[in-house]
């Protein structure tokens, strides 16, 4: 017997490397030292700083996967496992600098899981960050044919002095929110779940969705605010602290971001609430307390900055043509969001 008997084909590894290569090597930035297939990515900090922090983070894509998987559509699930990474990291004011990946399967199939990689290299793209390596597990007998599933792991840089770690914010600071692109990568279990109970399949086109699947709705990628971000700051908009809305939605995420004594307090109505998530509440018959436990509810990232630089700040994202909403103020309290239409 040998290896390929057992489940485990080495040459597809090998055609999998190959046909990876350029779109990873794509990626690299400067510091990028060395190329693909070492044993380790060697990456050089960055010049100019007095001070540097490294902040790292990790993240999924969670089942979102399974309906990838179910309507064999792998091109852009890669790009929500960076932008689950990058989207945290930036929180802090670092600036992304490389990702790695792992990703494990049943049976190695390249093609499939190069339209992966593929992902994975445009949310680097889009972030700004390099590809510097990843792992491929081929685990026959764990994962069912045609699985498989991703784990990333980012690294960013951040002047020790510029951390954004909540000491920043302060009471009448203005909350402006990022409007996301759709579900992102959170919540996924309860979709399948009201898709599941409803019997319906990922190619139905409820009208509420303009004609659009609920597949393609829902395998819209997670949107990476990296670039515009950083941008505006670089450009002189003073950001006080930031808040990447991913599971537990505003009522989690956005009291993170914030010091002691404080709370938001939420203008209600004051975005757009994307119709898939009024469709899964109606549909799934989800009371509006749990939507926004779960679901980031139209808003992807949020900004707090000082009262005077709310108008600019509001303009600057518009001119990257990301919707932003004046949502709300910071407020005496106990680290609440206030103010939710339940």
């Amino acid at each position: 017997m040998d290896y390929r008997e057992a489940g485990v084909d080495i040459e597809a590894g090998r055609s999998f490397v190959e046909k990876i290569r350029q779109g990873v090597e794509s990626t690299y930035r400067p510091e990028v030292l060395g190329g693909l297939g070492g044993f380790g990515g060697f990456f050089q900090l960055p010049s100019g700083y007095k001070e540097p922090v490294l902040v790292s983070g990790t993240d999924g894509v969670g089942t979102k996967l399974k309906i990838a998987q179910a309507m064999n559509r792998h091109d852009t699930i890669g790009i929500d496992l960076v932008a689950m990474c990058v989207n945290d990291v930036l929180t802090s004011g670092a600036e992304p600098l490389f990702f790695l990946d792992y990703l494990a399967t049943g049976k190695l199939n390249p093609q499939q899981l190069a339209e992966v990689v593929a992902g994975i290299v445009e949310g680097c793209r889009l972030s700004g960050c390099a590809l510097l390596g990843g792992e491929t597990a081929e685990m026959p007998g764990f994962y069912q044919l045609g699985e498989y599933d991703l784990a990333g792991f980012c690294v960013g840089i951040v002047e020790k002095s510029q951390i954004l770690d909540g000491s920043q914010v302060n009471i009448g600071d203005v909350a402006i929110a990022l409007a996301s692109q759709g579900v992102h990568s959170n919540g996924f279990s309860l979709v399948r779940k009201i898709i599941e109970t409803q019997g319906l399949d990922w190619d139905f086109r409820p009208d509420l969705l303009g004609g659009q699947s609920l597949g393609e709705v829902l395998l819209t990628p997670t949107r990476i605010y990296v670039k515009p971000v950083l941008e505006a700051i670089r450009t002189g908009i003073e950001i006080h602290g930031m808040a990447h809305i991913t599971g537990g939605g505003l009522p989690e995420n956005l009291p993170r971001c914030l010091k002691g004594g404080q709370s938001v307090q939420v203008y209600s109505n004051s975005w757009e609430i994307l119709p898939i998530f009024r469709w899964l509440a109606q549909v799934g018959e989800v009371n509006a307390r749990s939507m926004f436990d779960t679901f980031n509810m139209g808003i992807g990232f949020v900004v707090i900055v000082p009262r005077d630089r709310a108008e600019d700040t509001l303009n600057w994202f518009e001119s990257k043509d990301i919707a932003a909403y004046r949502i709300g103020e910071v407020v005496e309290g106990t680290g609440e969001v206030l103010g939710l239409s339940y």
